[in-house]
């Protein structure tokens, strides 16, 4: 009986198993392959057929890159080294890519605008990684705007310094007024200052300080700035102000005040229902006859501000579709603690209705970017306006492909990247929120 007993108790394992790798199947490379590529037999056939494409595109492309010509003054002396081979002919991008990046501005002054940029990022840093960048780069992220507009177009650094100053006493009239007067009063007041400051002050003492402290640049005119160089400024420059005013529609297409909530909607349908190509021209012939006669309004300050309009009115209605996604408990909550309309739309509303955002606003701004190229129909020479002035020329008439692949890479380089911070991004409040 005590060997039957024996036989039937279950086994206890006294020992453990040295640890063995998982199988083949399930581990590296071949998991993947097997998951991602082969996981059924309609993905095996799709894999196969991709395979082909991209080898017959490889194929027939490698051989245009692989025997590219980088030196030569001109397409015909590129055909001739070529002597009837494939390649292509970057020759024209070594010779003229300082006009297809910088347009017409003046070789010697190229560290300007270098500058500038190198500003530019060092001044975003602390925006998009707060967690990382010391909080006093926020200094640089306040002047930033000021001091490249002096570094681009040159001048007295006196005006530019002048007309921040003109924010700053906005903002004073706007910490005095608005505990006594209340919100509208204290912005009204605010706005009258700065445009106070900025249409006496600013034009009275500016020149005089120039001439006690010089501080100037060589000037640079808009018509000199082209190629890359001007579709950065006008999409970065419409990309940070189109994004508060954006939010300034949508939270007034909300309201409940019948003239913010009319004229945040006829301005948004208005900007919308027309192309942009439209505006454009609209910056170019019609503004001036609105303005004083002499007046002299810089073609591509007209255009920044029509683009930035368009891009306001778009991203309006990308954080009104944010604003709409939240639950109305959000709202019933900041009410029951107690919150003002500005302290909630600050502390609770806006930050979880611009993350719900993030991909349309970042969608948004990469198409912005890209249609900047539309101002070459108003004869500011952008990289393909520079593109067809190159290839009208006698020594590379006829030449494409390869100036449009040096543009398409550039473009694609700024989008990508403002694509993969948007994905960092939502990754990073994702974490936040678990």
């Amino acid at each position: 009986m005590s060997d039957t007993h024996a036989q039937t108790v279950p086994y206890v394992r006294e020992s453990m198993l040295p640890q063995a790798e998982p199988p083949v199947a399930e581990r590296g490379v071949v998991k993947w392959i097997r998951e991602n590529l082969v996981s059924s037999w309609l993905n095996a056939i799709l894999t196969l057929v991709s395979l082909y494409i991209i080898w017959w595109v490889v194929s027939h492309v490698w051989g245009w890159f692989a025997g590219s010509v980088w030196n030569a003054g001109s397409l015909t002396e590129c055909r001739e080294i070529l002597a009837g081979e494939e390649g292509a002919c970057f020759a024209v991008i070594a010779e003229r890519w300082n006009q297809l990046v910088f347009g017409f501005y003046p070789p010697e002054l190229y560290w300007r605008p270098l500058l500038a940029l190198a500003l530019f990022f060092a001044a975003i840093a602390p925006v998009l990684f707060p967690e990382r960048v010391p909080r006093a780069m926020f200094v640089v992220t306040a002047a930033m705007p000021f001091v490249n507009v002096w570094l681009i177009w040159g001048g007295s650094l006196w005006g530019p310094i002048f007309v921040a100053l003109g924010f700053v006493a906005g903002w004073g009239a706007w910490r005095l007024a608005q505990p006594r007067l209340g919100v509208l009063a204290g912005a009204i007041l605010s706005v009258l200052a700065a445009l106070l400051w900025w249409g006496v002050v600013t034009g009275w003492a500016s020149p005089d300080f120039a001439r006690i402290l010089p501080l100037d640049l060589q000037r640079v005119t808009s018509r000199d700035i082209g190629g890359f160089l001007l579709s950065t400024i006008i999409g970065l420059s419409a990309i940070i102000l189109s994004l508060p005013l954006g939010i300034l529609l949508a939270l007034g297409r909300q309201s409940d005040l019948f003239i913010i909530n009319k004229v945040s909607v006829a301005f948004i349908e208005v900007i919308r229902g027309i192309p942009l190509i439209v505006w454009l021209f609209t910056a170019q012939l019609l503004l001036n006859y609105f303005l004083p006669p002499g007046t002299n309004f810089d073609l591509l300050l007209r255009v920044i501000i029509m683009v930035t309009l368009f891009s306001a009115a778009y991203i309006a209605e990308v954080v009104r579709g944010g604003l709409a996604a939240l639950p109305r408990g959000q709202y019933e909550g900041a009410d029951s603690l107690g919150l003002s309309y500005w302290q909630s739309m600050r502390l609770i509303i806006l930050p979880q209705a611009l993350k719900i955002s993030i991909p349309g606003i970042v969608n948004t701004f990469i198409g912005l970017f890209k249609d900047t190229t539309l101002v070459v129909f108003i004869g500011l020479l952008d990289p393909i306006g520079f593109s067809n002035a190159i290839r009208a020329s006698t020594d590379w008439n006829g030449i494409y492909w390869e100036l449009f692949v040096f543009i398409g890479v550039l473009f694609f380089i700024f989008c990508y990247s403002m694509g993969r911070y948007s994905l960092y991004l939502e990754k990073k409040l994702s974490r936040e929120h678990r």
